[in-house]
């Protein structure tokens, strides 16, 4: 018999009435804690309907059938929707959703439970979703604690009963599966308390911005769509442009401001604009951020997480604690917004869905390679989310009819893949307690296991470099071979902590990183002009400095003196790289900046023949020197200053 205490409903309760199949068989109406359905309902196989609820329909001559949100409401405008009428300003209100929507945008009814008596409001194409994660004017949706669920669930069942208003509580109920859980939102004040606003400094900025880009502003936004979206999707297309056209204003003034700074480092790669001038892309960069810090400040939202995707994917690449912390309020908000759930059961429209699920897998991707970039372990956990990885299935965008977007798609979701594969390795880099790691053998077959199950065409990216004309192939190859050499410092390290250590093991530990730096170096070589002005992450950069600290380690430790230096293999790779670097960025190409600047001279004197008398003055030789591992890996991985 099951105990009183796990009963949410206890007999007789007036303050939960029963349900309408139970006053119907006029049985007991008992409900398990977190059950949708009462026990007898669950018994005799019967839809479980509470009075006043959402699918109770004592009046139908009252119920009009809402209308379909079209794509372009409910897509990535980004905080282009109406207002809410379940988190309006004026009444809290109650919004209950008891079924979960089917795959496809399905019509969608909003219980009003405001002013005199509960009804079905209609959806005319203006109101949101059920749960709407677009900005409105005074609130935001913030998720509500797992510990208080249960609590708020109760209170949110009672108030639904009531005309009377209520607060502001929404419920989404997941499609019953075991270790699902109810997830609840409430409406949270947007601006700070006492602020007077008067006029919005974002939109000042994005002004400013606007004016020095004339009238090249709508071609950039086009840039970024062909460029940086296809490659890494933020927005939907066809929402933004429609909501662009028909009510600009609407639009995120930061997100905007970020969009334009983002496309302008395709200047030079658009034929329209190559032969004109390129306004100032570091002012530009600092309009659009201080329009961003304001909106974060004033009124952040899920266009605020889009516009610092934005700012920290800008390039190039000049204030790395910014970014730290940009992406750090980033996730922060993320949490209290709930994408770190998976909506695919949640009644929303599918969207929505992919809105929340594509700037999730945007967060994943810029979190890690961040942290393997900039030396700071990762700010997202596996073990606090359960949105899934990314399929083809999951767009968007609508499917494009050219081959160009399929192409891009197949890179974007081996990207993720990757960046999944690197989150064992960021787990092992950044342990505290290094004998708990995972082992280096296993963290490499994790990576072969996940090579071996992509698609041929990008299988061959991967491994051979080819067909580097697909959007984001080249930095593909670039992450790979990256983390390629990520095991090689792991495996060195094994070896070290080794009590014997084996000279033929490191000698073919040598030959290992420099077989993987070579390929960095031809990739880099091979880069022709349109594969320079593709979309790259601007933590890509941050692997060619980390390649040449690694080659000039490995020839100090085999090398014995100054001339043999100069002829060695290592140093002579770190040269290639280095001129490699210097003719791209006489083209533009601002990927290798950091590593001259940090690199070039160095390497320039390494590579220098010596006299011989320098030579046989030489006292210590280069083979006794050992560089201690705990500064070797934070010249790898240090936070470089530029």
């Amino acid at each position: 018999m099951q105990s009183r205490g796990s009963q949410e409903r206890p007999y007789r309760s007036h303050l939960r009435p029963a349900c309408l199949p139970c006053r119907k068989r006029k049985s007991r109406c008992k409900t398990d804690a977190h059950a949708t359905s009462c026990l007898m309902c669950q018994t005799h196989g019967t839809e479980c309907v509470f009075p006043n609820s959402r699918r109770s329909n004592p009046t139908p001559g009252r119920v009009r059938r809402p209308r379909t949100l079209s794509q372009g409401q409910t897509g990535a405008g980004d905080a282009l929707q109406r207002r809410q009428p379940g988190l309006s300003s004026s009444s809290h209100s109650t919004t209950v959703s008891a079924h979960p929507a089917a795959d496809d945008d399905a019509d969608i009814a909003i219980v009003d439970t405001t002013g005199g008596g509960t009804h079905l409001a209609i959806d005319d194409g203006q109101a949101q979703a059920p749960l709407s994660i677009e900005d409105t004017e005074n609130e935001n949706a913030h998720i509500i604690s797992p510990a208080m669920t249960s609590d708020s669930q109760v209170l949110t069942d009672y108030l639904s009963t009531m005309s009377t208003n209520s607060y502001g509580i929404r419920l989404i109920r997941p499609k019953r599966t075991n270790g699902t859980r109810q997830v609840l939102f409430t409406a949270v004040q947007k601006h700070p308390v006492g602020l007077t606003i008067g006029s919005n400094p974002s939109h000042t900025k994005c002004e400013i911005i606007e004016k020095l880009l004339e009238p090249w502003a709508e071609l950039l936004i086009d840039i970024y769509f062909r460029k940086a979206n296809i490659c890494l999707p933020l927005l939907n297309e066809a929402s933004f442009r429609s909501q662009y056209m028909i009510s600009k204003e609407r639009i995120s003034p930061a997100l905007l401001s970020s969009l334009y700074a983002h496309s302008l480092v395709y200047w030079k790669s658009e034929p329209l604009l190559a032969g004109q001038r390129r306004p100032d892309i570091r002012f530009i960069w600092n309009l659009a951020t201080e329009a961003l810090q304001s909106e974060l400040f004033i009124s952040p939202g899920i266009s605020t997480i889009t516009a610092i995707l934005l700012n920290v994917g800008g390039r190039p690449t000049t204030a790395l604690i910014g970014n730290g912390a940009r992406l750090g309020s980033a996730i922060s908000l993320a949490y209290s917004l709930g994408l770190n759930h998976d909506p695919s059961s949640w009644d929303i429209s599918r969207s929505e869905k992919m809105l929340r699920m594509h700037t999730w897998w945007s967060l994943l991707i810029h979190d890690r390679w961040s942290s393997l970039a900039y030396g700071t372990p990762p700010h997202l956990q596996r073990s606090f989310y359960d949105v899934p990885q990314p399929t083809e299935k999951d767009r968007l965008n609508q499917p494009g009819a050219s081959q160009e977007n399929s192409e891009a798609r197949s890179v974007f979701l081996a990207l993720s893949g990757l960046t999944d594969v690197l989150d064992h390795y960021l787990q092992r880099l950044y342990r505290v307690d290094k004998g708990a790691g995972t082992p280096a053998a296993r963290l490499e077959l994790r990576l072969n296991r996940w090579v071996e199950s992509l698609e041929n065409d990008v299988r061959q990216i991967i491994t051979r470099g080819t067909s580097l004309n697909i959007p984001g192939a080249p930095n593909l190859r670039l992450a790979y071979l990256s983390v390629q050499l990520l095991t090689h410092r792991i495996r060195m390290e094994d070896s070290r902590s080794r009590e014997e250590v084996d000279d033929d093991v490191f000698a073919n530990q040598y030959i290992h990183i420099r077989r993987t730096a070579e390929d960095i170096v031809f990739l880099v070589q091979e880069l022709r002009e349109e594969q320079l002005g593709d979309f790259w992450l601007p933590v890509s950069a941050f692997t060619f400095p980390s390649t040449v600290a690694f080659l000039l380690r490995c020839a100090l430790e085999t090398e014995k003196s100054p001339s043999e230096l100069a002829k060695s293999s290592s140093v002579k790779l770190t040269w290639d790289l280095i001129t490699a670097l210097r003719n791209h960025k006489n083209s533009g190409w601002d990927l290798g900046d950091i590593c001259l600047a940090q690199h070039a001279e160095i390497v320039e004197k390494l590579a220098s023949p010596v006299d011989a008398n320098e030579d046989s003055a030489a006292v210590t030789g280069y083979e006794d020197i050992m560089i201690p591992d705990d500064l070797f890996i934070n010249d790898i991985f240090s936070s470089f200053d530029v």
